[in-house]
């Protein structure tokens, strides 16, 4: 069995395959080009550098192919990096495919669409549960396989559900201590806030962001797609406002990318378990390659903070 990425240590010598996700052409200070490599495999990820690459090198070393690598892992401004003694594509008598690379949700799909379904069956407002029950069946394949980022959190396969689903979770918890939140109205946001990045976003492997999602952004595309779908359903209440502005101020501030601060309770709330989850799921992943008693990598969302790991049991 492989060792993962994931469980290599500063000064580990590295001899195996990884998937390259993303390779971004740079030049050095010296004039020559360079290749900056992100490379994952099912239990992480890690760059590399490859200097002064030629032009076959950059159109051999792209997105979504798998690399044979030998190297050492060092430090490079507090994160692991990859130094590259020599690499070269994968070939069929390897025996590996992209499949084995890709990281993927804790919970199997058959789980996550279980859990989003039962949320549908608890709505008691029928404009609401028929706008959703729409959005779940019209993308019920990206919904159950996208991830829900190009990196940070909850980038794997099933990333998407996988942060509903634990959002529902929260957010079942707050409507059993707050009686007064209004349940259907927050599930359908959690549901629906980010199935705008099946558009945003380029799939599952090798994931970057389409002209679609560079131009518009997730939370514009969704907020028309609800208009649309709710008038392809015959419903024009005040709940296709509610669930558009839900979905519009999800982000919470303008320089976090919503166009309107939340102004309805649901849709404050809906923000806070956004926020609690996606951090969550980073300071999971962070942990999870920190030995106890060491400080992660700096996390760029947490404003380059490194975090410790207690030694004690908890």
């Amino acid at each position: 069995m492989r060792k993962g990425i994931q469980h290599y240590k500063i000064g580990d010598a590295f001899d195996g395959f990884l998937l390259i996700r993303l390779a971004q052409k740079g030049t050095a200070s010296n004039g020559k080009p360079f290749l900056t490599l992100f490379l994952v495999d099912s239990t992480g990820e890690i760059e590399a550098k490859l200097w002064d690459v030629s032009d076959l090198d950059v159109e051999t070393f792209v997105g979504e192919q798998i690399v044979k690598i030998t190297g050492d892992i060092n430090e490079f401004r507090g994160k692991a990096q990859l130094r590259i003694k020599s690499i070269r594509l994968a070939q069929p008598t390897d025996g590996v495919q992209v499949s084995d690379f890709l990281q993927r949700a804790p919970v199997d799909q058959e789980q996550l669409q279980q859990h989003i379904t039962e949320a549908i069956f608890e709505m008691k407002n029928p404009n609401v549960q028929r706008i959703v029950r729409a959005f779940v069946q019209k993308y019920s394949e990206e919904l159950f396989t996208y991830p829900a980022a190009s990196s940070n959190h909850h980038a794997y396969v099933s990333g998407l559900a996988h942060h509903i689903v634990t959002m529902l979770q929260i957010a079942r918890q707050l409507c059993d201590i707050y009686p007064s939140i209004n349940k259907d109205l927050l599930y359908a946001g959690v549901i629906l806030h980010d199935i705008g990045k099946v558009h945003e976003l380029s799939g599952v492997v090798s994931t970057s962001y389409t002209v679609e999602g560079t131009l518009l952004g997730h939370i514009s595309i969704m907020v028309s797609e609800i208009k649309e779908v709710a008038n392809e359903l015959g419903i024009d209440g005040e709940e296709v406002i509610a669930l558009q502005h839900i979905v519009l101020s999800h982000h919470g501030k303008a320089e976090w990318g919503s166009p309107k601060p939340p102004l309805i309770k649901e849709a404050e709330i809906l923000h806070l378990i956004d926020l609690i989850d996606a951090k969550m799921n980073m300071f999971d992943r962070a942990m999870q390659q920190t030995a106890p008693g060491e400080f992660t990598e700096r996390l760029f969302p947490f404003e380059n903070r490194s975090f410790y790991k207690p030694t004690f049991d908890v």
